[in-house]
């Protein structure tokens, strides 16, 4: 892959919004025929540069084989002009070696099926390593080979994920094949500074990429110029507009839709946080995108029925507020 390729991919994804997606499935957890090919035709009429799957919205480390590889291929052929990242990751902690072989063959998987780029895993495996900074690096280098341009993906220790050192960072950072990081620290807004001030500062010509749902406006304000977030695979006007309005200095559109991407945002996450994924699900069958029994997530925590009230609720009051 040569920096040509790494430069046209960054400017693809420049200003725009990439939406993490949900998998629908049955009660039986099996792929929803129409609901995914429904989802698929949604999505494709939608403002985004592109979509991201088999990462943790699509529940991508945890889908059979044959699911994930028509998920993969099925959205390539859905938005054949937009960028399809893919995730690239293990479910082993116990095994680095083949944790790492494990994420290169799921990365050449997704080449072989079209892809544009690889959305790395944070390698939860390297935690407590004793050369831990250098099989970071290692573990993307081996990455990169694959031949697709990669995207950093920098979740912290809390929120499940591993922290780099600034040393880390940099060298990461400073790998051709790099396009950008995502930032997604749920909590930790001052990670999230940190880390901005030190793109900007040492990394000019990478791409900050937020993954900040709850605070997608602020994190805009701190120099994401791009957005990969579960929260983008529904209202995604509503997010593309944001981005829109920050990159157009337009203050007064931006603080309304703020506003209201927040109240979205204030509706998805929360505790449990593992059940976002079944409440974008349940969005997406409120705006009827989906059939309710093709809005499931096996692997999530069950949630109440006032929650799915209350999505509809929060997504009637939006379209109230667009319409005015």
């Amino acid at each position: 892959m040569n920096q040509e390729a790494t430069e046209r991919l960054r400017a693809r994804l420049d200003g725009g919004l990439v939406a993490a997606v949900p998998v629908p499935l049955g009660e039986d957890g099996r792929l929803h025929a129409g609901g995914h090919e429904s989802y698929l035709r949604y999505m494709a009429a939608q403002p985004v540069a592109g979509v991201a799957v088999w990462a943790h919205t699509g529940r991508g480390l945890l889908l059979e084989r044959e699911t994930a590889d028509r998920v993969l291929a099925d959205w390539r052929a859905a938005l054949p002009r937009g960028v399809v990242a893919a995730g690239a990751g293990s479910r082993r902690t116990d095994d680095p070696a083949r944790a790492t072989a494990d994420a290169v063959e799921m990365a050449e998987r997704a080449a072989s099926l079209g892809a544009d780029a690889l959305l790395a895993y944070a390698p939860v495996w390297l935690r407590g390593q004793e050369r831990r900074g250098e099989l970071i690096v290692e573990h993307h280098r081996r990455l990169a080979s694959v031949g697709l341009p990669l995207i950093l993906f920098y979740l912290y220790e809390e929120a499940g994920g591993i922290s780099y050192e600034p040393s880390v960072l940099d060298e990461l950072l400073s790998m051709p094949e790099v396009v950008g990081i995502k930032m997604a620290t749920l909590d930790s807004v001052m990670t999230f500074q940190d880390v901005s001030r030190r793109l900007a500062a040492r990394h000019p010509e990478k791409l900050l990429i937020t993954g900040e749902d709850r605070f997608l406006g602020y994190s805009l304000m701190r120099g994401a110029r791009s957005a990969l977030i579960g929260m983008g695979a529904v209202c995604c006007e509503l997010q593309a507009g944001l981005i829109r309005a920050h990159a157009e200095g337009d203050a007064a559109r931006f603080l309304r839709l703020s506003a209201e991407v927040d109240a979205l945002a204030e509706c998805f996450f929360v505790r449990p946080l593992e059940g976002y994924i079944r409440r974008v699900l349940w969005a997406l069958a409120h705006l009827g995108v989906l059939p309710s029994e093709a809005a499931h997530d096996p692997w999530g925590p069950g949630l109440g029925e006032g929650e799915f009230e209350e999505i509809g609720r929060t997504l009637e009051a939006l379209a109230g507020a667009r319409a005015r």
